[in-house]
């Protein structure tokens, strides 16, 4: 087997040197700062946050960095050094759900809702951006930039000093929303801008408040497996699954998924369709397998919003209680769910899940909002490169592009690099 693809965090003062001097190829000068804001690997709770729920996400040591020099004139001009090409031009004011479009929608967006609280003028700006957060693979590079861009503008533009993390958070969610064209619920842009440095982060999604939760696994490391199935939240996916929870949660005549309990989880099935068929938790593989069939959509959608809440307390119990084994079962209910109930995985997932137990991880399953991406295990520090290259061997022999692999370590929130 061929050597493993391993994506390693970059060192701030190599990328801020190289963007300085980007910058002033692209834009001539100097930019005034240079920002980074983390990715995210979300250790359980999946498509709970726009259901008001729960999730337990970490930022990554992997960054997404902008260089900035502010302009009075409300004009932007924004590229990237992964795509030198395509560099952007036009005004706050222009813009649009439709302009400029793909991924600098992520830093347009944010300009045209920041400049709703002040003048659009003091909101232009020359930005160059440099990302490290691998692209497509579920880990938020997306709200990465969206966040690095909206600490830059926070800190360039006077009548934007009182705005704090929690609201900066919040416009980066409206600027993927209503510019980007994702459906995102808030926890990237949350643990983006907010996150505690060697802890992850409980998110009650309902208001948004934090509890740091530390990570209290010493000797257990969560290996990333981003298997190179482009992931996409704006393919219509994410957002139809959105509508199917809050048309659901209309028929049930409560305010969001979160409103359901454990408790409640019966009635309430019973409520959205004739029954709810038979099931089972017996597992016929490594990754706990579960089929269900025959069930009205909304009534598996619900169960795995409910069911998944329960799971973050629970894990956050059990690392609380220094229990790597629970946690592991937790994670490969999760996926078990996420793949059945919630219908976003895809054979790479699976593949991933399957072949990281298989070689010994503690539990496995699929991360961010699907339909590609990534996945996530737990390991045994001495055993991470034995269970990655069980998977590589498991998708080699499946005729699959071999996946690439990071470690995932809580980090540090956004901040100033230079």
């Amino acid at each position: 087997m061929g050597e493993l693809t391993w994506s390693r965090a970059a060192d701030d003062t190599v990328v801020a040197d190289g963007l300085l001097a980007a910058f002033g190829e692209s834009f001539g000068g100097e930019p005034d700062g240079v920002w980074a804001a983390p990715g995210r690997v979300n250790l359980i709770g999946e498509h709970t946050d726009y259901n008001q729920g729960f999730c337990l996400p970490l930022a990554l040591a992997h960054r997404t960095y902008v260089a900035v020099r502010s302009r009075d004139d409300g004009g932007l001009r924004i590229g990237s050094r992964q795509a030198p090409d395509r560099t952007w031009e036009g005004t706050v004011t222009e813009v649009s759900q439709d302009s400029p479009g793909g991924w600098a929608s992520y830093v347009a967006g944010v300009a045209a809702v920041l400049a709703e609280q002040v003048d659009p003028a003091g909101l232009g700006a020359d930005v160059l951006v440099d990302g490290y957060v691998p692209l497509g693979a579920g880990l938020s590079s997306s709200a990465a930039l969206s966040c690095s861009a909206a600490l830059a503008w926070a800190e360039l533009v006077p009548g934007l000093a009182g705005v704090d993390r929690a609201e900066l958070a919040a416009a980066c969610v409206r600027a993927e929303n209503e510019y980007a064209g994702a459906a995102t619920g808030g926890m990237d842009q949350s643990v983006s801008l907010r996150a505690v440095d060697e802890h992850a982060l409980l998110i009650d999604c309902r208001d948004f408040s934090l509890t740091p939760v530390a990570w209290t696994l010493p000797g257990h490391q969560v290996l990333v497996i981003d298997t190179r199935a482009h992931h996409s939240l704006a393919d219509g996916q994410y957002g139809k699954r959105r509508a199917t929870c809050e048309r659901a949660a209309a028929t049930l005549g409560v305010g969001s998924l979160r409103d359901v309990g454990v408790d409640d989880l019966e009635v309430a099935l019973a409520t959205l369709g004739e029954g709810h068929g038979e099931r089972s938790d017996e597992g016929s593989g490594a990754s706990g397998e579960r089929r269900v069939s025959g069930e009205p959509e909304e009534v598996r959608r619900v169960r795995h919003v409910v069911t998944e809440n329960a799971r973050v307390l629970d894990l956050v119990a059990a690392l609380r209680e220094r229990d790597a084994d629970r946690v592991g079962e937790l994670m490969l209910a999760s996926h078990a769910s996420l793949r059945d109930d919630y219908e976003v995985s895809c054979r790479e997932l699976d593949l991933a899940v399957a072949a990281a137990v298989g070689a010994g991880a503690l539990g496995a399953r699929m991360t961010g909002g699907g339909f590609g991406g990534s996945a996530i295990a737990l390991v045994e520090e001495a055993a991470v490169e034995e269970v990655a290259r069980a998977v590589a061997a498991a998708f080699d022999d499946a005729g699959l592009e071999r996946p690439h692999f990071l470690t995932a370590v809580p980090s540090a929130p956004a901040y100033r690099v230079r």
